[in-house]
């Protein structure tokens, strides 16, 4: 990333990605942001260029749309001035699993993985023939934590995780940075859309200070953000632990617990 590249948001009306909006054009950094809610892009871009003096440009799009998607894609790939995407459209959605109705789970997929693929994809060629850029995917603690039962949320929000890590390995020798940010429970607007009850919603992290420590961990180039992590040796030893696991994956025959009969 140079220091005049533009940044492209996806969700950027409200919530992380309007915070993102704010931040990088604080950091002198030309915006174009990426949503639905054109009202809310013309007022927040409306904004940022009286405070900042930056140049935002809007693109309304609704991501589980095809169409708008493809032209998102396009921008993305044929623009050389963005050096840095933040996908962080996405959406939640509550209720038990068997209840919730098909047509909004597969929109919620749609959204939370195919999109964000999509524009990693096409933001890929472009960072890797520059030989820098940088990918900022928005996941979840959610991902790690099927105990919390928000099932086909927490799937999406692992795809993410896990297609961070495996584009971090194979593009960071490229020169692409990239980094995978796990919220916890933060104060947007997501619940009441979701349609969480709001006597069972958790305490919130304000999202002003989830980007700002997202943006400590971006400034150090770390592969992985958990703002809400107070004891990063935790994630140091999941991994560890991972790892010595993997060494154990390449047996021809089965663990010897699983051949014994009873």
């Amino acid at each position: 990333m140079t220091d005049t590249s533009s940044v492209l948001i996806t969700g950027a009306s409200s919530g992380i990605g309007a915070t993102y909006a704010e931040r990088f054009a604080r950091r002198g950094h030309d915006l174009v942001l990426v949503a639905r809610d054109k009202a809310r892009l013309n007022a927040l871009s409306a904004r940022l260029r009286d405070e900042t003096g930056v140049a935002v440009e809007i693109v309304v799009a609704d991501l589980t749309d095809p169409d708008d998607l493809g032209l998102v894609a396009k921008r993305v790939s044929d623009d050389r001035k963005i050096g840095v995407l933040v996908n962080n459209a996405g959406a939640g959605l509550a209720g038990a699993f068997e209840r919730q109705a098909i047509a909004d789970v597969e929109r919620l997929v749609s959204l939370n993985t195919t999109a964000l693929l999509r524009l990693s994809h096409a933001a890929a060629g472009n960072f890797v023939a520059a030989g820098q850029g940088t990918i900022v995917n928005i996941s979840s603690v959610v991902g790690l934590v099927p105990e919390f039962g928000q099932s086909v949320y927490g799937a999406t929000k692992a795809f993410v995780l896990y297609l961070s890590q495996g584009l971090a390995l194979e593009l960071g020798p490229k020169g692409v940075y990239v980094q995978a940010v796990l919220p916890a429970a933060t104060r947007t607007e997501i619940w009441e859309r979701s349609g969480a009850d709001p006597e069972k919603v958790p305490p919130l992290m304000d999202v002003g200070e989830l980007v700002d420590a997202a943006l400590v961990g971006f400034d150090r180039r770390e592969p992985i953000t958990i703002p809400a992590l107070h004891e990063g040796a935790h994630w140091d030893a999941y991994q560890a632990a991972r790892l010595v696991m993997i060494q154990g994956f390449g047996q021809t025959q089965p663990a010897e617990r699983y051949r014994i009969a009873g």
